[in-house]
């Protein structure tokens, strides 16, 4: 390897490193809301039984 191509593989690596910053929130926001609203149905399914 020469030198041109430890800089392409370092570039290459803090792309995917900035990427994975940008995406990982994005991916943990989504998994909470999803927790979050099934959370609520079955909560809400639970009071419906008990209401009957």
């Amino acid at each position: 390897m020469n030198y041109q191509s430890y800089v392409i593989a370092a570039y290459v690596i803090f792309v995917l490193a900035i990427l994975w910053d940008w995406i990982a929130p994005k991916l943990q926001i989504a998994r909470a809301r999803r927790e979050a609203k099934l959370r609520l149905r079955r909560d809400a399914a639970r009071k419906g039984e008990t209401a009957r």
